[in-house]
């Protein structure tokens, strides 16, 4: 399979805001350059491309997974709604033993088990640790399950239903397990290689924490009880954002096509997946404080670049931060990239097989203006990216 890495940059400013809060409840943060820098981690932004993918409605519920402990109960639901005969104790029992026979080990939760002894009913068995599981793979439990519901114990002993589960488990991996990954430290087999690499957002100029100190009125209060009911400080910075993600094309092909025939493969789930990764790693925000501050804002600039070599990162133009001599610090960051990247490209690049495409917002951005296919918008973009990642997955190697 040809080797394809999509390179997905993007300058993004957002005002006062704390999108990501460290253990403190300060906004994240980094030294780079020698001074200190905004910093929006990788998990936060990932976190919010995936729910993105739901709640834009990106990708149909099917091709998605879900993350989730409660995994014996996620199956469980699913045995109820195929046999609704079956009480919802039997469905657990069931659906606990199958997911058992995939290698994931599951436990009941102590503290609920004692609050179950005070009356409560007896909790669902749990797994030890977040569960990554395609609704596929979620509907084949379930199907496997009730296949032995009359005996789970005994069907699961055969060897040819237990290697069932496994690779039920371990096939029609969604759209999301295949970018973002799985780690499973007691199944190690159930393992799939992430296809995308997100960097921390980094702030290409200085930037000092501010706090703001707050007030709350009581409502009831009279005119004879003055002073606030309640004060508060919240931490808070604004920045101009670098945002990086590396999406590895053939990894995703590769985990969308594990485990199935080959008259099931297709580059057409491929095409989709990396315009909705697209789409969605560009558009989403991590929604930390949102209510505090509001702070809807969307890329002034994007980059895409594919490659057939490695992944690149440009933040390399931002190691001497920006200063925003020319005010504000968008187009001194786009001026700075305009200089970094030809002369990057110069001295690494495969100009035969790299394709650049650029989506720019306002007149800050023109300097970007020369180093890339200009697309109009968004969905421009989409269809530009898409149309080639798949004649590139379709030429022979």
């Amino acid at each position: 399979m040809n080797r394809i890495f999509l390179d997905v940059h993007a300058l993004q400013t957002v005002p006062p805001s704390n999108l990501n809060r460290d253990d403190t409840g300060a906004p994240k943060s980094a030294v780079y350059g020698g001074v200190p820098r905004a910093r929006v981690s990788s998990q936060a932004w990932k976190r919010a491309t995936r729910t993105y993918f739901r709640d834009e409605h990106l990708l149909d519920p099917g091709e998605l997974g879900v993350r989730t402990k409660k995994i014996v109960e996620a199956v469980a639901e699913r045995i109820t709604a195929l046999d609704p005969s079956l009480d919802g104790e039997s469905a657990l029992r069931i659906a606990d033993e199958t997911v058992k026979a995939t290698g994931l080990k599951t436990e009941t939760p102590k503290r609920k088990a004692a609050a179950a002894k005070d009356g409560e009913p007896e909790p669902a068995p749990e797994a030890k640790y977040l569960v990554f599981l395609s609704a596929r793979q979620l509907d084949g439990l379930a199907r496997l399950a009730l296949d032995g519901a009359a005996d789970i114990t005994g069907f699961l002993k055969e060897k040819k239903n237990k290697d069932r589960a496994k690779e039920i488990a371990d096939a029609h991996h969604s759209v999301d397990i295949s970018l973002f990954g799985r780690m499973v430290a007691d199944a190690a087999d159930l393992g799939v290689d992430a296809a995308v690499q997100v960097a921390h957002a980094l702030s290409v100029h200085r930037v000092d924490a501010e706090s703001d100190y707050y007030t709350a009125v009581d409502d009831h209060n009279t005119d004879a009880e003055t002073g606030a009911g309640m004060i508060g400080t919240v931490d808070f910075n604004s920045a101009t954002l670098y945002r990086y993600a590396a999406l590895s094309v053939h990894q995703l092909a590769a985990n969308l096509g594990h485990g199935l025939r080959e008259e099931e493969l297709s580059t057409t789930p491929v095409r989709r997946a990396v315009e909705a990764f697209v789409h969605g790693f560009i558009a989403s925000l991590p929604t930390g404080k949102i209510n505090t501050f509001g702070h809807h804002t969307l890329p002034d600039a994007v980059i895409v670049t594919l490659r057939t070599t490695r992944p690149v990162s440009f933040v390399a133009a931002f190691e001497e931060p920006v200063r925003g001599d020319l005010g504000g610090h968008v187009r001194e960051a786009c001026d700075r990239l305009a200089q970094y990247i030809p002369d990057l490209e110069r001295a690494y690049g495969n100009a035969d097989s790299t394709l650049t495409w650029v989506l720019r917002v306002g007149p800050n951005t023109s300097e970007l203006a020369g180093i890339g296919t200009e697309t109009p918008s968004l969905s421009a973009l989409l269809t530009a990216v898409g149309q080639t990642v798949t004649d590139r997955l379709e030429k022979p190697a």
